[in-house]
């Protein structure tokens, strides 16, 4: 039975949810006790059910209408609404209209209704409403590029994750509040970022070994710049080095902590930088471009109560991904479920420490989920029982594609980990499937069902030198005969920009993915007639479709003329040397507008042409 509430209740019931209670800052409240003209609105003698008044009129205020549970949100509720935020835009720019009935809600910017989420939030989730809802992520690859030159070509860091670690760590001390300001030296830098990851393994003690491992590896990363040399001219040089890093780094923390995040990966912008050096790590991991780890979310219909693994999380590019996507659909930074997602429906494994520390550093860049990443090997046993217990619903992965980091069986571990009808997304090269044993291929199949190869443009690991596939599987079901649905998207849009890697300056990639993501899920490929059904039995992979033979004019006549060149003993490479010769300087040549023409003569010195 649904429990119908008054007026009262409902008014109450937002009051604890919203937050509304007087403070330093705003007058606050609920409850018809006041009327407008108290609030400081002259001469109205209206009571609203609930009001968010800041003291500086340039910040959002919030008007609430009430209505009991029984009473649906009709026009004529929301011309009451439309009434009240009439009022307060008297004195403020920005205002946002609540409607609620304990239910059901409507939400208004100013007098223009927005689709939110569907659940009352807190009242800071409805002042950012009126956030900028962009990141300039051309500035950030600026930023990003001016931060790894730094340290690479002044500092004379070498080794690329050390790079990244370095620059990562500071970042995490930014968003920790540690003191970084201009005009420190290097020891004073070194340590603050030492002193407050410190700070924060004492506080949260359940983070002591990862913490621990952060810590480690940012204080062996060696440079080759003389940061204890005495001249005065050499420090004033590291200080003013370290001065613009500081500022560098603040810009990017800005970006990563704005209520404007929306589902950028700004980090992801920050390590495709960083990895334009190097394709390849020595680990064996390809990093996977953004917007695939987006795709890959779509495809899978991951959703914000899912909980995500990563088997082989790298830095924590499927993991960020998802943890952006699924705070978007929650309705944002600000809402409850957005600290459910990151604290428990995230989960990572790495096995390569640096990697791991920067994978640790990421998520605590983006504000938590760090709870949930452990180092361990993704082939083992230990990793199975781990996953476990985690009630993991989509796993997403990007695993080291080489035989010796033990793919298949970091792919089949994975499988055998999670609930049965688990949807699993890996991507691999195109033929990985097909040349593994048989008697492990058999058994995988024996135990989980591929359900779908999406062949990914073969640039897309471009300089990597490997074409992949997302293999998609649904675990616990065997394959038997179930056919394979296959698809090629043969271009994603993006093109190759110096120095930057490759990016979609066309903006084609949107259209692209919704055609895809829609392709897909109906099991289908109208426009580009790729679409195909994979028996198991036959192939494991999508079948790339033979061009058709084709003979033309011109390759007869070379044939016939090479025939009749053997036939009378006549050196083919011999005649073609002199014909070419006889073209080119033994001819009149001549340049028109329309272009040049040769005049080959018949015979040596005859005249005739």
């Amino acid at each position: 039975m649904i429990t119908k509430l008054t007026e009262d209740e409902v008014r109450d019931k937002a009051r604890d949810i919203l937050g509304f209670m007087d403070s330093d800052i705003a007058i606050s409240g609920v409850g018809q006790l006041k009327t407008f003209n108290q609030l400081g609105f002259a001469g109205v003698a209206d009571k609203p059910d609930g009001w968010y008044l800041p003291n500086n009129h340039n910040d959002v205020a919030i008007i609430l209408e009430t209505k009991a549970s029984y009473i649906n949100l009709g026009e004529k509720q929301v011309a009451e609404l439309k009434k009240n935020i009439k009022i307060v835009e008297s004195k403020y720019d920005k205002v946002v209209g609540i409607l609620y009935n304990g239910d059901d809600i409507r939400v208004f910017i100013n007098t223009e209704e927005i689709d939110t989420v569907k659940q009352l939030q807190r009242l800071e989730y409805y002042a950012s409403l009126f956030m900028n809802d962009s990141i300039d992520k051309e500035h950030i690859y600026e930023l990003t590029a001016k931060i790894n030159n730094c340290l690479h070509f002044n500092f004379g860091i070498k080794n690329l994750y050390h790079r990244m670690i370095f620059t990562a760590c500071s970042l995490v001390a930014k968003r920790y509040d540690a003191l970084m300001v201009k005009g420190m030296d290097y020891s004073e830098f070194h340590n603050a970022i030492l002193n407050c990851l410190n700070k924060e393994l004492i506080r949260d003690k359940q983070q002591n070994r990862k913490l621990g491992i952060l810590t480690d590896v940012f204080a062996r990363i060696e440079m080759n710049l003389d940061v204890s040399s005495e001249d005065a001219k050499q420090q004033q040089r590291i200080k003013d080095l370290i001065g613009e890093f500081i500022d560098w780094v603040t810009e990017i923390s800005d970006c990563l902590n704005s209520d404007a995040w929306r589902g950028e990966d700004v980090m992801g912008i920050f390590f495709n930088e960083f990895n334009r050096y190097k394709k390849k790590s020595e680990a064996g991991q390809v990093f996977t471009p953004e917007h695939i780890t987006d795709f890959m979310y779509k495809i899978l219909d991951v959703n914000k109560g899912d909980r995500v693994l990563d088997g082989c999380c790298g830095s924590g590019g499927f993991l960020v991904k998802a943890m952006a996507n699924m705070i978007h659909e929650a309705g944002g930074v600000q809402t409850k479920d957005a600290i459910k997602i990151k604290r428990e429906q995230l989960y990572g494994i790495e096995f390569d420490k640096e990697i791991y520390a920067l994978a640790c550093a990421n998520m605590l860049i983006h504000k938590d989920g760090k709870t949930n990443l452990e180092q361990m090997d993704a082939r083992t046993e230990e990793a199975g029982k781990w996953i476990a217990g985690k009630k993991i619903t989509k796993v997403l992965m990007n695993p080291p594609y080489e035989n010796k980091y033990g793919c298949m069986t970091i792919v089949e571990n994975m499988l055998d980990s999670v609930p049965a009808k688990t949807m699993c997304g890996f991507i691999l090269p195109d033929k990985k499937l097909e040349k593994v044993s048989k008697t492990q291929i058999n058994r995988i199949l024996r135990n989980h069902r591929l359900t779908k190869i999406i062949k990914l443009p073969e640039d897309l690991f471009f300089g990597v030198g490997v074409t992949t596939s997302i293999f998609v599987f649904e675990t616990g079901v065997p394959q038997g005969d179930n056919e394979i649905f296959g698809c090629y998207m043969e271009t994603d849009g993006l093109e190759t920009v110096k120095n930057k890697g490759r990016h979609d300056v066309r903006h084609k990639w949107p259209a692209i993915e919704r055609y895809w993501v829609d392709s897909i899920r109906k099991l289908r490929d109208d426009n580009y007639g790729t679409a195909q059904w994979i028996k198991p039995s036959e192939h494991l992979s999508y079948q790339m479709p033979e061009k058709p033979f084709e003979v033309f004019k011109e390759d007869f006549r070379k044939t016939a003329m090479d025939y009749l060149m053997f036939q009378h003993g006549i050196d083919a490479k011999e005649f073609s040397d002199k014909l070419l010769n006889a073209a080119m300087y033994s001819s009149k040549i001549k340049s028109t507008d329309d272009g040049v023409s040769i005049s080959i003569r018949a015979g040596k010195g005859d005249g005739k042409d």
